[in-house]
């Protein structure tokens, strides 16, 4: 095996601030410790925790790297005793609870899982956060089953655009919200069936018309704020809505009545500070699911803009501009 080096380039945000808060330095390559395998970074994913990261507001866990970024992809290059999965040598991709933004990043070998066929690293790092969390949310906890309607918020965020393309693989309907009628069309080309520009139109409405009064079985919300009462209404009978973010706010005052009434099941997760079993659990679903989809090439990430490491500041400027279409990529 090639001797690794001993030290490695990574972004850090050592202030809370604006993109420009971020960092490049010199770190010590981590070595792996049980369970885990060290990968060689060749491209990480850009998501909406890592802003909230710089900016102060979602600190990693204890014991966790203050590197930034969650999702990478990239070559195994060494492993612990006992890590067994992934060989050296192995092309994978890793949802890691940070260290993503680094030449080097240790990831536990049941949340790596082999880059699907077909697929660069720079589609591969565009998969695991946002994968992982549609799954989760939009199929284990709002059980979205084929025939049914999803109604997903933020349709051209890189969660959006995952949300559309695998609930239309398991043969769902799909309605999204965006905010112009440029990010509708793009939503339509992946497949939406109704792209609602919140700014022209009620999307509760829109939504109501679209299915013939019922509403959508499930609704995907980052928003949060006064979308929570809105979801309420916009829900059918027995509808479940499941929260991931909450852009407008946390708090909210709100009629419990339509829950009540409708019989709604309105729950949430966050995955970031969830153990690496539970994440093995949805690693294991994917593979099983969608790899084949992505394989085929019938659910493949998709792309907004790519940016050196160098240059993550402008990443993160693209990232709040919410001007892009699908998934930011570092590429190292």
């Amino acid at each position: 095996m090639t001797e690794l080096p001993h030290t490695m380039r990574a972004v850090v945000a050592p202030k809370p601030g604006g993109p420009e808060a971020l960092t490049l330095v010199d770190r010590p390559r981590p070595e792996p410790r049980e369970g885990e395998v060290l990968i060689r970074v060749s491209a990480a994913g850009v998501n909406r925790p890592d802003v909230l990261q710089r900016q102060g507001y979602y600190a990693p866990m204890p014991g966790v790297t203050d590197i930034l970024g969650l999702e990478i992809a990239g070559e195994v290059v060494a492993r612990a005793p006992g890590a067994t999965r992934h060989e050296e040598g192995a092309r994978v991709l890793a949802l890691v609870p940070g260290g993503g933004y680094a030449q080097y990043c240790l990831a536990h070998e049941t949340n790596a899982l082999p880059i699907p066929t077909g697929l660069t690293d720079v589609e591969a790092a565009a998969i695991p956060e946002t994968y992982f969390t549609v799954w989760t949310n939009v199929f284990e906890r709002g059980r979205l089953k084929a025939g049914e309607t999803l109604l997903v918020h933020g349709g051209t965020s890189g969660i959006g655009t995952t949300a559309i393309l695998l609930a239309k693989a398991f043969g769902a309907k799909v309605i999204t919200t965006v905010g112009s009628d440029e990010k509708a069309a793009a939503c339509l080309r992946l497949g939406a069936d109704l792209a609602i520009n919140y700014r022209n139109e009620d999307f509760v409405v829109a939504t109501k018309l679209a299915t013939d009064g019922h509403g959508a079985e499930v609704i995907l919300d980052m928003v949060g704020g006064d979308y929570v009462a809105r979801n309420h209404a916009a829900a059918r009978i027995d509808g479940r809505i499941v929260q991931i973010a909450f852009l407008r706010g946390a708090k909210v005052e709100l009629d419990l009545h339509p829950l009540m009434m409708k019989r709604l099941i309105h729950t949430g997760s966050t995955l970031r500070p969830r153990s690496a079993a539970e994440k093995a659990l949805i690693a294991d679903a994917l593979h099983a699911k969608v790899w084949p989809l992505l394989a085929s090439g019938r659910c493949k990430p998709v792309i907004d803009s790519v940016f050196a490491l160098a240059e993550v500041a402008k990443a993160h400027a693209r990232m709040e501009s919410s001007a892009h279409v699908g998934k930011i990529v570092l590429t190292i």
